[in-house]
């Protein structure tokens, strides 16, 4: 849109937007720590603003918008943007998440009356090619190939282009948005408005809010380019306390994809209807399961239309009308005159709208009179100040529906046009950054926040020492100052309390971002030497300054050198590690390195039998990973393993060996399974060895091959699995077969599903009868992966049941998987137990 590509046109009289067709995906889902597919509202784009889905449009003509790229790729965006679209699309789903039978069937109306009466599957309204080994067509004779990893030629008539799509070493993604840099104060209880755009708007974030609550910050939705408005704003991901979720759409829930890579699980409040939606939208999009969304941020389900308290924040979610999930907020504390209130309510829809929503039929899509009534009143709620939704058009608000609000202040938002004079009269706007101080505060909370991070770093030293290191000035350093240089000895040391720095080494082509309880100048100061890197502040910073010749005798005095060069050694580790190299806070580190240990292996050691409490990442020599007796790979130092037990409570298929004498740091697994962003890559790197597996699997030739490391050693569930893998390969066979008719394959899929039912049966039967703690997570995997298949059967059954490669490797991943990851889960716990069942 900034480059005039995408424009407004007209035909006929009907106005829409020129714009792209096609999609070229990322083969890589991340780059730099940052997502890089995420098509929704491209896709969104396509499909409404140009017309491409609207009933009766001149731009309506049968083209599809078009996802070309790795076959992974483009499948997990085909769910993610099915679960943007739609949200949880049938009543089973909407029950499973908490609605009544009455509420379900009245949302699937209202579903209905805004998908124009029907929810379509990804692929009715999107086109897919996969860009695999061989040259492909695009359309009208423009043809693409892939040279390497995210590089590709781009062919017609002759010219050529090559696309480039890997980010350069410490590159990331531009924000769109001209931020500015903010200082925003602690206040009591206030709102910081971050964002009033609609998702479209080239030059504002979208609609979203910072909510303070006695000191702490907390998130109203995160929007693409969040971590870009954080740093404007002088906050770092490591002090949000939690996010307050409104929906599922990306210009709301987009951010999420940032805030996974935390060094700590945010707090995340929401319903649980939106609370499933979410986890469900993000699980495809990540291609995990939902059940993992509980791992990256800690949970806490609000209930509908109650006053949820949380530590004095009390928070009434409420329903409104969208295509997908979707809760309006309002926020309360008591004061010395009762209450101080805000609503943000955001993606509410205009009440003429939904009026003409209204039927009494129930067989047809729609809402009901009741609804309406409830919804209209609810808007008008009176609040001390009101942000309110007023993009227009089909799903969103509309400002004439608040003329008679008797709120204190409303802020008109979520739209990328200047506002009418009629609207100026209803409501105010709100500049990114501006704040809404409901309370002020009277308490300086930066020092409690300081002494948090001292406690961290110097957990032996005595409190009294402590308080005298926070009897210090705190300093307020301008954005794109430099702190330290490299090469200078500091005066001064400087704890990080709030904002953003950069660590830059250019000799070494480093350069990476610290937060809040950093502690900036330790080493140079207690071994009197200069700094080997230069710190720079990226946003507004407020640190603690205390003198370094006062640290050096606090060192000396509590006898602390000793310990504070061993966490030195450890942390400097760390920080040149790929696990550990970015977004971890100091007090996390400190955490680790505080509980880290050695050990020494000599040239042969086999590590089937290490602790599988702990994670091993290699300080020195190299192990040996093998898949029986054939080698997979070969670790070096900075490379981990041990995480499938350590982190996923399951074994490894795979053995490692010494393959020399080795020095191994041991951290226990417990301290990372609530660190977001190693978990993160820890998982990446179990992804990573599960594609080793499927590519010898390729080699073979085979696309279920049964192999004795998958046995669990629990011989009626190692014969169930075997005949399991039987009948895949025969479905396989059948699926790539072209003889082969619909009927028999629809009839060997029945066979797979049916066995496949049996045995979950059969297993969860077992698992109640010993005992097994996550038997209950277990069975819900289970229903989820039922449901799953059923889904994309009914798929292929429109299709008149072809058969693709799409589906085959999705089965082989539905089988394998569950086998190598989940059920290796509970053969852990019959082996613990040291017994022998009987089913």
């Amino acid at each position: 849109m900034k480059r005039g590509l995408v424009v407004p046109a007209e035909d006929n009289g009907v106005p829409f937007e020129t714009g792209p067709n096609t999609i070229l995906l990322s083969d890589v889902l991340l780059q730099n720590g940052q997502f890089s597919n995420m098509a929704e509202f491209p896709v969104l784009q396509m499909l409404y603003r140009q017309g491409m889905i609207i009933p009766n449009h001149p731009r309506n003509t049968g083209e599809k918008p078009r996802l070309i790229g790795h076959r992974d790729q483009v499948t997990a965006q085909m769910r993610y943007i099915y679960r943007g679209n739609y949200g949880l699309h049938n009543e089973q789903e909407l029950i499973e998440a908490g609605a009544s039978p009455e509420q379900a069937r009245a949302m699937i109306r209202m579903k209905l009356s805004f998908a124009f009466g029907k929810i379509r599957h990804s692929d009715e309204f999107l086109d897919t090619l996969f860009i695999e080994g061989q040259e492909v067509e695009i359309k009208n004779g423009v043809t693409i190939r892939r040279l390497q990893v995210n590089v590709f030629e781009i062919r017609f008539k002759g010219h050529s282009v090559t696309v480039d799509l890997n980010l350069a070493p410490l590159e990331r993604y531009e924000s769109p948005y001209p931020l500015g840099y903010h200082q925003i104060r602690r206040e009591y209880f206030s709102v910081v408005h971050s964002g009033n755009g609609d998702g479209w708007d080239v030059n504002r974030p979208s609609m979203s809010s910072i909510l303070m609550f006695q000191g702490k910050i907390y998130l109203i939705d995160a929007g693409p380019s969040i971590e870009n408005s954080l740093i404007s704003l002088g906050i770092g991901i490591n002090e949000i306390e939690g996010i307050f979720h409104t929906h599922s759409h990306d210009d709301h829930f987009a951010g999420l994809a940032s805030l996974i890579r935390a060094d700590r699980r945010l707090k995340y409040y929401a319903t649980p209807l939106v609370r499933v939606s979410v986890s469900k939208k993000l699980a495809a999009l990540l291609s995990i399961d939902e059940q993992n969304f509980a791992h990256y941020f800690e949970v806490h389900d609000l209930a509908y239309d109650a006053w949820n308290n949380i530590e004095g924040l009390e928070v009434k979610p409420q329903f409104s009308p969208h295509p997908v999930e979707t809760s309006i907020f309002q926020f309360r504390t008591l004061w010395e005159d009762g209450y101080r209130s805000y609503a943000h309510f955001a993606d509410i829809v205009a009440l003429s709208v939904l009026k003409d929503m209204v039927t009494d039929d129930p067989e047809k899509p729609g809402v009901s009179q009741q609804m309406y009534d409830e919804v209209s009143r609810t808007y008008l709620t009176r609040t001390d100040v009101k942000k309110i939704d007023c993009g227009g058009g089909m799903i969103h608000g509309q400002a004439e529906d608040f003329t008679d609000d008797e709120s204190g202040k409303i802020i008109i938002s979520h739209m990328a046009r200047d506002l009418t004079d009629h609207e100026k009269e209803i409501g105010s706007g709100a500049p990114f950054g501006a704040t809404e101080v409901l309370i002020p505060a009277c308490q300086d909370y930066i020092l409690r926040v300081a002494f948090h991070f001292l406690r961290s770093h110097l957990p032996t030293a005595p409190l009294h020492q402590l308080r005298m290191l926070l009897n210090n000035d705190t300093a307020l350093l301008n954005p794109e100052s430099i702190i330290l240089k490299a090469g200078a000895k500091p005066t001064d040391l400087y704890l990080v309390l709030t904002g953003n720095v950069e660590v830059i080494d250019a000799e070494a082509n480093l350069r990476s971002q610290v937060y809040a309880g950093t502690l900036i100048g330790e080493q140079p100061c207690l071994h009197d030497q200069g700094s080997t890197r230069t710190y720079r502040a990226t946003s507004f910073v407020q640190a603690l300054k205390i003198p370094t010749e006062l640290f050096s005798r606090f060192v000396e005095i509590n006898h602390l050198r000793e310990d504070l060069d061993r966490l030195r050694i450890y942390r400097n580790f760390l920080e040149k590690t790929r696990l550990f190299s970015e977004s971890i806070g100091q007090a996390t580190q400190n955490r680790i390195t505080q509980a880290m240990g050695s050990e020494n292996y000599a040239r042969g050691h086999d590590f089937r039998h290490a602790d599988g409490r702990m994670l091993y990442l290699i300080k020195s020599g190299s192990i040996t990973c093998k898949l029986g007796e054939i080698h997979a790979e070969t670790l070096k130092p900075g490379d981990f393993f041990g995480e499938e037990s350590a982190i996923f409570d399951t074994s490894s298929i795979f053995t490692f060996i010494a393959a020399e004498e080795t020095e191994c740091y041991l951290i226990p697994g417990g301290l990372l399974r609530d660190a977001p962003i190693v978990r993160w890559k820890l998982f990446e790197a179990f992804e990573r060895r599960m594609q080793l597996l499927s590519k010898m699997d390729d080699e073979n030739d085979s696309v279920f091959n049964w192999r004795n490391e998958y046995a669990l050693d629990v011989p009626e569930m190692d014969a169930q699995h075997i005949k399991l893998f039987e009948l895949g390969e025969k479905f396989s066979e059948a699926s790539l077969n072209g003889d082969a008719t619909a009927a028999q394959r629809e009839e060997r899929l029945d066979a797979l599903i049916s066995l496949s039912i049996e045995h979950f049966a059969n297993e969860e039967a077992m698992l109640r009868q010993v005992g097994f703690q996550h038997r209950r997570e277990h069975q819900a995997r289970h229903e989820s992966l039922i449901r799953q298949v059923h889904a994309e059967k009914e798929r292929l059954a429109a299709h008149e049941f072809r058969m693709d490669e799409g589906f085959n490797s999705f089965f082989k991943d539905w089988i394998v998987r569950h086998i190598l990851i989940e059920d290796r889960k509970y053969a852990a716990f019959l082996k613990n137990q040291a017994q022998s069942y009987i089913i």
